[in-house]
């Protein structure tokens, strides 16, 4: 596939649905590209329609050019089933609306691929009074997939939640008395810290999901992409230090491009050798550790309990019936 030789040799169907959050740029859009020319329909959820149709519309170009070259594993058909809706993971209302609006048109979902995020922030807090980057990492995604695993779990069997988290959370410390970082100035505000703090929230969601998903159709498991160069940098506010940061890991070859970044989600999300398979956390397309504090099952329920009560608002009496589960 265009040199994806890393890639599974999978034949999708539009009848398979993948929601893939900050799908329009990034690993999210190679992600997103992919698996549509795998044959899936794709859903990307993002905040601006403008920059998702332009992706949208670049991926059909680059389709052209992989079937023009015959690559292996690119389904025939004429265009590629890619769509746009809206979803802005600073506010949860938006994250509400999205999911209504979701349930009002599709009744399956096979892949749900939490990708979107926001990296090494400065101190910004959402509408909601969240931490920017425990929100849209971390909190939205948690809300989302809690909306939509009622889909998934009629959706037929092989469904999988896949979590982008990242090598960062290696770095993180847990304290939920501080995991809004309101007792911090902007200035002594550590934001590579409360980054993989969020990025670390991620994969113990992943084991606290698992645990009451384990006799379902539906897997979660997570993965560090890789040190990849994207527009998540965007939001990197401390210039020099990204630069710095960035020369040092191209100097050391240790930066990928965003392909690169996507195949470890591309093949966690539809290789069939990882079906039924749970509580993985992936980089370079092998199982790896998580750290210490991401595998204590104790602060992993205690962060469930946490972002239950963060979310008391949003969450209704079926959600509640789930989430409560032991």
């Amino acid at each position: 596939m265009g040199g994806a030789t890393s890639l599974p040799q999978v034949s999708l169907t539009t009848d398979h649905v993948v929601l893939i959050t900050g799908g329009n740029t990034g690993i999210g859009y190679e992600t997103a590209k992919w698996i549509a020319m795998m044959g899936a329909r794709v859903i990307i959820a993002c905040r601006s329609e403008e920059r998702a149709k332009k992706a949208i519309e670049k991926m059909q170009e680059e389709f052209e050019g992989e079937k023009s070259k015959s690559t292996p594993g690119v389904c025939s058909r004429e265009t590629l089933a890619v769509e746009f809706m809206k979803l802005d993971l600073t506010s949860l209302k938006s994250v509400e609306s999205f999911v209504e609006s979701f349930k009002a048109k599709e009744s399956k979902l096979h892949i749900l691929l939490c990708n979107a995020g926001i990296a090494i922030h400065e101190q910004e807090y959402t509408e909601d009074g969240f931490e920017i980057m425990f929100q849209v990492n971390y909190l939205g995604h948690f809300l989302l997939v809690t909306k939509l695993l009622p889909i998934m779990l009629d959706s037929g069997e092989d469904c999988r939640v896949i979590l982008v988290s990242s090598g960062a959370h290696q770095a993180a410390s847990f304290d939920l008395g501080k995991a809004q970082g309101k007792h911090h100035t902007k200035e002594s505000f550590k934001r590579l810290l409360y980054y993989g703090n969020s990025k670390l929230y991620q994969i113990m969601q992943m084991y606290s999901l698992n645990r009451r998903l384990n006799t379902t159709n539906v897997t979660v498991n997570s993965l560090h992409p890789g040190i990849v160069e994207t527009e998540i940098t965007r939001s990197f506010t401390d210039l020099m230090l990204w630069k710095v940061f960035l020369g040092a890991s191209k100097l050391l070859q240790v930066t990928k491009t965003p392909f690169e970044g996507a195949k470890t989600s591309i093949n966690a999300a539809v290789n069939p050798e990882f079906k039924d398979t749970r509580d993985a956390y992936y980089m370079d397309m092998r199982v790896k550790q998580a750290n210490r504090l991401a595998r204590d099952q104790e602060k992993q329920e205690a962060l469930w309990q946490y972002s239950i009560d963060c979310l008391k608002e949003f969450l209704k009496p079926e959600d509640l019936n789930f989430l409560n589960k032991g």
